[in-house]
């Protein structure tokens, strides 16, 4: 069977072997259980969901367990229910795939220090926040009052506070680079902070696909997804440019429909069709 691809019976097969195993099983036994060698099953699972098993297996269990959070139940109790062994094994990989504790999560991001900023832009008002780890959210609005609401609603039981321009080193240097890679400022731009922000590793890998979209240029879900090796995935790749919390930091107006039509932005379509033609016009400009 190493001579063949892999058929989507048997990567399917695979797929519920990860999911329904408490422990994660190792890429030798899997291989072992369909006849295959571990470095072929390994390729084959990723190009088609995206991720490894392993990877897979531990995004389930976040999944299952911030699920749980949501619905209240206690932290300990959802962290056994959602099938890890321990908590530690939780806080190990927590801040990358929630973004913060389990504790911190089910009360809303309490506990969070939350500091923020709007300016105005061509594209409307821009509201960047920050957390003491790194940029949390980037949005676009009509008005401030919408903005801090959305950060509201985001981040219901975190300590908001709002610092004017100038006053603060990670919103100035994030306000100054958006501007400076797109055409709004001359001003040399600073390196971005460091990311605080929840999302699964297959996010992770679309938000950096969508990076590396040459400003000026755009690529369809379908092209994106054969891109990273899983043809099948438009409708999450989608997804993942839906929950982006990074407006024109992570471009994901650079992704159209199959057919080139614009389709939605959550910040606006006519603010996407506005930057893409801002971008068109000077190509050589990229955002990061």
């Amino acid at each position: 069977m190493n001579a063949r691809v892999a058929t989507e019976s048997v990567l399917e097969q695979v797929r519920l072997l990860v999911e329904r195993a408490d422990e994660a099983p190792t890429l030798q036994a899997l291989a072992d259980a369909v006849q295959l060698s571990p470095s072929h099953l390994q390729r084959a699972f990723r190009r088609h969901y995206g991720m490894s098993p392993s990877e897979y297996h531990r995004a389930r269990r976040f999944g299952q367990l911030k699920t749980a959070l949501r619905k209240g139940a206690a932290v300990t109790d959802a962290v056994y229910e959602s099938g890890f062994g321990s908590g530690s094994r939780v806080y190990e990989h927590s801040d990358r795939l929630l973004g913060m504790t389990p504790a911190s999560y089910r009360a809303g991001g309490a506990g969070a220090d939350i500091r923020y900023t709007t300016t105005g832009t061509p594209l409307g008002r821009l509201l960047v926040a920050t957390t003491s780890r790194g940029i949390c959210s980037v949005t676009l609005g009509d008005t401030d009052r919408e903005l801090e609401q959305r950060l509201a609603d985001e981040f219901p039981q975190a300590t908001r506070q709002r610092v004017d321009a100038g006053r603060e080193e990670w919103l100035d240097a994030v306000i100054a680079r958006i501007a400076h890679e797109l055409g709004w400022s001359q001003e040399d731009a600073p390196d971005l902070p460091p990311l605080d922000v929840a999302a699964t590793a297959f996010q992770w890998r679309v938000w950096d696909a969508l990076t590396r979209i040459p400003s000026g240029t755009t690529k369809s879900y379908g092209e994106l997804a054969a891109e990273l090796g899983v043809p099948k995935a438009a409708r999450a790749i989608g997804r993942a440019c839906g929950s982006n919390k990074l407006a024109l930091i992570v471009p994901c107006h650079r992704i159209v429909r199959e057919d080139g039509t614009l389709g939605g932005w959550r910040w606006g379509v006519e603010r996407k069709r506005e930057l893409l033609a801002s971008e068109r016009k000077d190509p050589a400009r990229s955002a990061a």
